[in-house]
């Protein structure tokens, strides 16, 4: 007969067991020294954020050799949850890669009012571009639709989907864009895409996950990609209609958002263990459009090369409002997040790249 283990006991191996499934999903650190960074550098940055010299600055971090090497909040701490809006599509777009790798869904050129039929028989300026639509061109930003939120004017424009109930299909009634040339023969976009900015398209999206998974997005990323990264924590906006906003407004820790982009600079692996295929990482991360002469697009994730101390560093990044940046810079082997509330103002984006050019970039040592 066995006696039973005193409670004390059982408490303290329940602890344990509980400490080591967490920190099994945890990154290294180290200091900055250790990981080839300018202490003194960072230093300097964070005494010029408190100064003052950049505003509304939440939090940075840096992971640099697989380890979190740099970490610092402004507002807020390490538990606090990032509103790093627009950001969210790059996540939507490592969701879309495991429904493909998973075969849940056929690929990228699956046509989205196909996969919803029910919002192509009620859908309002019906055309045959429209029913071509496919999941790629919602993922680089290049859909026929009317929509473009940065311009004002636009039909399609994500204020005017706010205040509509049924998000989806608000996008999907959107007229097909026309483009005004100079000329006979307008100039072919480089890529073959021409690039239009529409967070509507990458909300669509979560139902196009959910009819092909069979589980709302949300859970489906919870199961397939917070889960198995150790994200315990991640709040979504949701539309009227209780859909998961695909297209922004997702909130994470910022080392939970170094995670999302250490996964990608590992090529898709975490901890060893394949969570989105390799080859989907590369394509996701190639351009498929440009936005200008020095930004091209991938599949929802931005491509530029930042230029510091006379040398360009290639990166692809998630981006939103407010300046918020989670950068990946391969040939550095290292990941940046800079989380800011700095929303809707002029110079957000410039405020955040300069603290990546004038220091973090100037940090990296051999």
């Amino acid at each position: 007969m066995h006696r039973a283990l005193p409670l004390f006991v059982l408490l303290a191996a329940c602890l344990a067991s509980g400490q080591t499934a967490a920190s099994q999903h945890e990154i290294p650190k180290a200091s900055a020294e250790e990981a080839g960074l300018s202490g003194d550098k960072l230093a300097a940055m964070a005494a010029a954020i408190r100064a003052g010299d950049f505003k509304k600055i939440g939090s940075v971090v840096v992971a640099r050799r697989g380890t979190v090497a740099y970490e610092e909040y402004f507002e807020g701490d390490s538990n606090s949850l990032r509103d790093t809006r627009s950001a969210t599509k790059s996540i939507t777009d490592i969701l879309v890669g495991i429904a493909i790798q998973e075969k849940k869904l056929t690929g990228v050129d699956a046509r989205v009012l196909a996969l919803l039929p029910g919002r192509a028989r009620k859908m309002q300026n019906p055309d045959p571009r429209k029913d071509k639509i496919t999941v790629e061109d919602f993922l680089t930003m290049s859909s026929p639709l009317e929509c473009d939120d940065w311009n004002d004017a636009s039909r399609g424009n994500e204020e005017r989907m706010y205040v509509i109930e049924d998000w989806a299909q608000f996008i999907l009634d959107l007229p097909v864009r026309g483009r005004m040339h100079l000329g006979e023969s307008p100039e072919p976009p480089k890529y073959g895409r021409n690039f239009s900015y529409c967070t509507g398209g990458v909300f669509v999206l979560s139902e196009v996950l959910q009819k092909a998974t069979g589980e709302r997005t949300d859970r489906f990323a919870q199961e397939k990609l917070f889960g198995p990264l150790g994200i315990t924590d991640a709040q979504w906006v949701y539309s009227p209609l209780n859909i998961p906003q695909t297209g922004g407004g997702l909130r994470l820790t910022s080392v939970d958002l170094i995670k999302i982009g250490q996964l990608y600079l590992n090529g898709g692996t975490w901890q060893g263990k394949r969570i989105v295929a390799e080859s989907w990482v590369k394509t996701s991360t190639q351009p498929h459009a440009q936005i200008d002469d020095s930004t091209d697009y991938g599949y929802l994730w931005w491509l530029k090369s930042f230029k510091s101390g006379g040398k360009e560093y290639p990166a692809f990044f998630m981006s939103g409002n407010g300046g918020n940046k989670i950068c990946v810079f391969p040939g550095l082997d290292m990941v940046v997040v800079l989380t800011s509330t700095n929303y809707n103002t002029r110079g957000m984006h410039e405020q955040t790249e300069k603290l990546l050019t004038d220091y973090i970039l100037p940090a990296v040592r051999p």
